[in-house]
């Protein structure tokens, strides 16, 4: 006959295995996250029938937005003058005269700005340039 007198213990519950799995599952997700590059400038391009050309080497993407001002790899240019424009181009260019110039610019961006652009591509002996466009729907 046992005469001890039995005592009701407190289930013990160990949370160090839970932390740690939740712990690996935010790394997981972390690492595993794709991230998006969102451009803070809003431009709409214009459409064109042509497929579409891959770029050779790096370029230098100019941004000309509906009022005409420039981003150069999405850094704001100060001003609008072509002085400004070939000052922050030659900073770009960085004394490379074969590097692809792209210029994406918004379908209601005024034309003198686009010119402006062109010129001053021109006048730093820029000569590979392309103007960025979007796949038009309507093609045949």
């Amino acid at each position: 006959m046992n005469l001890r007198q039995f005592t009701k213990q407190d289930p013990e519950v160990n949370l160090t295995p839970l932390i740690d799995v939740v712990f690996l599952l935010l790394i997981f997700f972390m690492v595993s996250t794709t991230f998006t590059k969102e451009s803070e400038i809003s431009v709409d391009l214009p459409e064109a029938g042509a497929e579409p050309v891959e770029a050779v080497m790096e370029s230098i993407d100019l941004t000309i937005d509906v009022k005409g001002r420039y981003y150069i790899d999405q850094q704001k240019v100060v001003n609008r003058q072509i002085a400004t424009l070939k000052k922050a181009l030659k900073l770009a260019v960085d004394g490379r005269k074969d590097v692809p110039l792209v210029i994406s610019a918004d379908a209601n961006t005024p034309h003198q700005a686009v010119i402006t652009a062109m010129d001053a591509a021109r006048q730093l002996g820029i000569v590979n340039l392309s103007i960025a466009t979007k796949q038009s729907n309507d093609t045949p």
